[in-house]
């Protein structure tokens, strides 16, 4: 895939702003260390701007520069972080199409499949339901064009692959899961709004500098 001067200014541009989005916590993640940030509301966007390889490189560079300036020890939670941010980037960019082809087994499968590893866990056996979260981002594309749904999909197809990775990491317990299911919930209900203003914001922000040719329009005004 050529990546020109002008897309390259992009790639750098969305990832400088990862990078101080990332900087700014919002909320701890149940059973680490880990924070969620700003940067949780920014990063599934850029695949809808930058296209989904371009987005998920710009997404994944900033989350490894973070840990290496922060010096950030390479523990079981740190490392399961790096994934999800990138499952959402694609989801939002695939979904961001005006039709969908061969993306459909990618958006279906990864969710059914967290599901069954999720469930295929002793403790995950015993507390199913919570992975019928992880039924969202399918739901979801019935209104795909609606930017609140797309969003709210995008998140919990992050959740999904966080989540079947964090019960075979941590071994949490039935309590710990059941008492996380509201909180998932405000969660991923406020990343979804977050997510939705993020790309609002973007949006706007770069028609505004793209017919001020302040920026070159790459998008060929996709961002419309």
């Amino acid at each position: 895939m050529k990546l020109s001067k002008e897309k390259l200014l992009f790639l750098l541009i969305f990832s400088v702003i990862g990078f101080i989005t990332l900087q700014v916590p919002f909320t701890k993640l149940a059973g680490s260390t880990v924070s969620f940030t700003l940067f949780d509301f920014f990063a599934p966007i850029t695949g809808a701007f930058l296209g989904p390889v371009f987005g998920v490189t710009s997404v994944l560079a900033v989350e490894v520069i973070n840990l290496f300036i922060k010096h950030t020890y390479l523990t079981t939670g740190s490392i399961i972080r790096l994934f999800p941010m990138l499952f959402a980037v694609l989801y939002f960019s695939f979904v961001s199409k005006k039709k969908l082809g061969s993306e459909k087994i990618f958006i279906f499968t990864i969710p059914l499949l967290a599901m069954a590893l999720f469930i295929a866990h002793p403790i995950g056996r015993s507390v199913w339901y919570y992975s019928l979260f992880w039924l969202i981002p399918l739901i979801t594309l019935i209104k795909k064009d609606n930017l609140f749904l797309k969003s709210l999909g995008a998140t919990f197809f992050a959740h999904s692959v966080g989540g079947a990775l964090w019960i075979w990491a941590f071994n949490l317990p039935v309590s710990v899961w059941n008492s996380l299911i509201p909180v998932v919930i405000q969660e991923r209900l406020l990343f979804a709004l977050g997510i939705a203003g993020s790309f609002i914001l973007v949006k706007h922000t770069l028609r505004f500098l793209i017919e001020k040719r302040i920026l070159p329009n790459v998008f060929k005004f996709k961002i419309s």
